[in-house]
């Protein structure tokens, strides 16, 4: 594994595609080799089969001659007649020494030689009657047809047996190199398989790391293992979330700082326009008076947008530190809803909550937050007498919380801005009651950091959020 880490990641898939290769590649070397030791024996057997049948068919032949020859040669005494009967006799024997090899030991191979020579004693007896030489003949020649029938019948038999072997030997091999392939070819698979796996949990961290920095989880370090490149991708990911932290901790102590300076001043501005709205530096005309007016209220909006601003940056940097621990999600939900009981009854809305238990894993003061912001909304957005519903089940492996009010709903050309800091759409409740446009935003904030995710569903009538977390079974 230490050499494989000194490789890159492109270096890695070239020797995978190659170790897989030789693997293949040896395989088939064998199962060649395999076969043309098979096509071998089987020319060999057919060769022998071939021989066999013919040293059969010469001494059938031979036979003949034999006995033809030695005939003429008791009527005639001509001496190149028994000179061939000698020649195919000669023959006969060759062929009969060649089939001893593949004929069974019971197998009477030396009565040929002796029937030879009682013929031979019968040509070369001149004074013995023609009839007891001829019939001495043909008994002799009777028991060789036996013998070559016999000796055919051996040769088929030995020839059916080769043949089996062969069969059985093509038959093994087969086996064998379908046995041979078939480890070839899963070793491949677990070779590509491990090597995927090995090489792909880098690139799965990666993956993981990217997303931590995009949804702002920057106290995790990163640190990636594998591949050379992989782990110099790694080191580049750590040293720039160091950055972005540094540029996070400095935006925090930018906020702070503008703040504090303009808290001053801006209560300077707001005292001031109390003041001179109390009319302590004397009484002003109804233009003035408007004036003050103008003033003191726009003091106070950009005070309450200073606010708003610190307190986005404030939880963006709390949802980085949770306190997760399984929550039952139906009792927090009947206590947030306890909790603004003042304001949906004092808008006469109807709030109700079904579904559970469900258990999740997560930080109670802050999921409270998650619920109060989503139901705040809801308030804010439905007219008198709406109602509010509130949905908890489990889907899967995932508990999904479902807040729906019965307002105007969301516009469709806001639907992928909802979630964005300080963005307000273009349905505002007729109550005139501008929200500050963080809510969303600090409960997508939470959501993300409890591994969860958050979206506005499509709904008939008004807004309808669901939250998906992690489902923690009941213990």
């Amino acid at each position: 594994m230490r050499l494989f880490s000194s490789l890159s990641f492109r270096q890695l898939l070239v020797l995978a595609f190659l170790l897989i290769a030789v693997l293949l590649g040896a395989a088939s070397l064998h199962g060649l080799r395999t076969l043309e030791t098979l096509v071998t024996q089987s020319r060999e057997g057919l060769a022998h089969a071939l021989q066999l049948n013919a040293d059969v068919q010469v001494l059938a032949e031979r036979r003949v001659t034999m006995e033809r020859a030695a005939r003429q040669y008791l009527v005639l005494g001509d001496p190149a007649l028994r000179q061939r009967f000698n020649e195919a006799a000669h023959e006969a024997s060759a062929a009969l020494e060649r089939l001893h090899g593949s004929l069974p030991p019971s197998f009477p191979a030396a009565e040929w030689p002796l029937q030879i020579e009682t013929i031979a004693a019968q040509l070369d007896n001149a004074g013995s009657a023609m009839d007891d030489r001829d019939a001495a003949l043909t008994a002799a020649f009777r028991r060789i047809d036996w013998l070559n029938v016999s000796a055919a019948e051996q040769a088929r038999l030995a020839i059916k047996q080769q043949n089996e072997r062969t069969l059985e030997q093509l038959e093994q091999g087969r086996l064998q190199l379908g046995r041979q392939l078939l480890a070839a070819i899963v070793a491949a698979v677990l070779l590509a398989l491990a090597l995927a796996y090995w090489l792909g949990r880098p690139v799965q961290r990666l993956e993981r790391a990217i997303a931590g920095l995009g949804e702002n989880r920057l106290d995790q370090t990163i640190d990636i293992s594998g591949p050379s490149d992989l782990r110099s991708l790694g080191r580049r990911l750590d040293w720039l979330r160091l950055r972005l932290s540094e540029v996070e901790a400095d935006k925090a102590r930018f906020l702070r700082h503008v703040s504090h300076e303009l808290k001053t001043p801006l209560a300077a501005l707001r005292e001031g326009a109390a003041l001179l709205e109390e009319g302590v530096a004397g009484p002003l005309n109804q233009r003035q008076s408007e004036v003050v007016r103008i003033l003191r209220e726009h003091t106070l909006t950009l005070q309450g947008q200073i606010e708003d601003l610190l307190r986005f940056n404030a939880a963006a940097f709390e949802a980085r530190t949770l306190s997760p621990r399984p929550v039952e999600l139906s009792g927090l939900v009947e206590e947030v809803v306890a909790s603004q009981r003042l304001q949906w009854e004092s808008r006469q809305l109807q709030v109700s909550s079904t579904g559970g238990p469900v258990t999740a894993e997560v930080d109670r003061r802050k999921f409270a937050t998650v619920i109060g912001n989503l139901l705040s909304n809801a308030i804010r957005f439905s007219p008198p007498g709406g109602h509010i519903a509130i949905t908890l089940q489990r889907l899967s492996d995932r508990a999904v919380l479902e807040i729906v009010d019965a307002g105007p709903g969301v516009a469709e050309e806001d639907r992928g801005r909802v979630f964005e800091p300080f963005y307000r759409g273009r349905h505002q409740p007729d109550s005139g009651l501008r929200g500050s446009g963080i809510g969303l935003s600090i409960v997508q904030e939470y959501v993300a950091a409890h591994g969860g995710r958050i979206a506005l569903m499509p709904s008939l009538a008004g807004a309808r959020f669901r939250i998906e977390l992690p489902y923690v079974p009941e213990r």
